[in-house]
């Protein structure tokens, strides 16, 4: 397929099984939520039904912020879980409907019947603060939530090719500041009424897996750094496992992924293994008409300097190699993205043995 001719479809079937799947999850948790609520606190008056609706919207939104969070020091840790990258964004803008109903809903139960303009009320202060207990929750999940929706909004492709794609990561790294809002305000919120029990295991629950798998990456990632740091050339290995048109995907310093990919039988090329469209694995892709191509969406990128063909204007990262009898030998270091290098060739003789 030439890139060109190229029309990126957003939603292939993959998508639209997970959106569908997904979605079922979240229907089966509201449900299961209220179901077991109602049984265990209604009868008994305990809860009403629609304090119970409104847990089982912050609850829902809260677990898959986790996950949300869990899928990047996933994937670092192990290949298999990139595919969750892929649908990453979906997971996201789903997280933020939800967690948008939940704000919505509770605005409305606990500050739409007063005389004071539900907005208004939800950064009133009280009378005295004896403790930190006695500081409103709310305003800390109200600036959590219009973060999320920032970064929902801003997700669309359009932003990230107008943004660039190191300016719109940064403002998605926002998605921390937002967890950590949100982590305060169920500490000064849920956490200080009765029957809380689910919240408080969910709360911290989240916060050792998030901060277990986060710590975990970030020491092999450290260690795989300090391994290379030593190294001015990595040894990524034979040639001969490289498949034609395929790529073997290597991690080198600052926990980056390099593409190495073999063409036309007797060329190598490495190339930053993140899309510059949705970051998809381009190690994962083939060489299709002479480019890299992307496995996601097909975009496209030319291995000996890591430009797309004209007219597209995307670029990638290029890095350079050399060969030590069947060895290939990566420098770490990456040249700026679109700089042509040398094309590294496997010498005739041995590329026919």
């Amino acid at each position: 397929m030439s890139s060109h001719g190229y029309i990126p479809v957003q939603w292939n079937k993959r998508k639209k099984v997970y959106d569908l799947s997904l979605w079922l999850g979240i229907v089966a948790y509201l449900g299961l939520y209220i179901g077991l609520g109602s049984a265990l606190h209604v009868a008994e008056q305990a809860l009403s039904f629609e304090i119970i609706l409104i847990r089982a919207f912050a609850t829902c939104a809260f677990l898959m912020l986790t996950i949300i969070l869990c899928i990047g020091p996933l994937a670092r840790l192990d290949q298999r879980f990139l595919p969750l990258l892929y649908n990453r964004r979906h997971f996201g803008v789903s997280m933020c409907v939800i967690a948008l109903l939940h704000g919505l809903l509770a605005t409305v139960w606990y500050h739409g019947y007063g005389v004071d303009n539900p907005f208004v009320a939800l950064f009133a202060l009280p009378a005295e603060l004896h403790s930190i207990t006695d500081i409103p929750f709310q305003p800390f999940g109200v600036f959590a939530l219009l973060v999320v929706i920032l970064m929902a909004a801003t997700s669309h492709d359009y932003w990230n090719a107008n943004l660039g794609a190191p300016l719109w990561k940064a403002l998605h790294m926002a998605v921390y500041f937002a967890y950590a809002l949100i982590v305060i305000h169920i500490a000064l919120g849920a956490l200080q009424e009765p029957n809380t029990g689910f919240s408080a295991l969910m709360l911290f629950a989240s916060l050792l897996v998030v901060g277990g798998l986060h710590s975990v990456a970030a020491i092999k990632g450290a260690a795989l750094d300090k391994g290379m740091a030593a190294q001015e050339w990595v040894d990524v290995g034979s040639w001969r496992d490289i498949q034609n048109n395929r790529a073997i995907v290597v991690t080198v310093g600052n926990r980056e992924r390099v593409a190495v990919f073999r063409y036309q039988g007797n060329k190598l090329a490495a190339v930053g293994n993140a899309c510059q469209h949705q970051n998809g694995p381009l190690g994962e892709g083939k060489v299709i008409d002479g480019c890299i191509t992307c496995p996601w969406h097909g975009f496209q990128y030319r291995p000996e300097d890591g430009c797309s063909p004209p007219p597209f204007t995307e670029k990638v990262a290029t890095y350079s190699l050399q060969l030590k009898a069947e060895r290939v030998l990566l420098n770490p270091v990456p040249l700026p993205p679109g700089t042509p290098r040398p094309v590294t060739e496997i010498p005739l003789i041995a590329s026919e043995a």
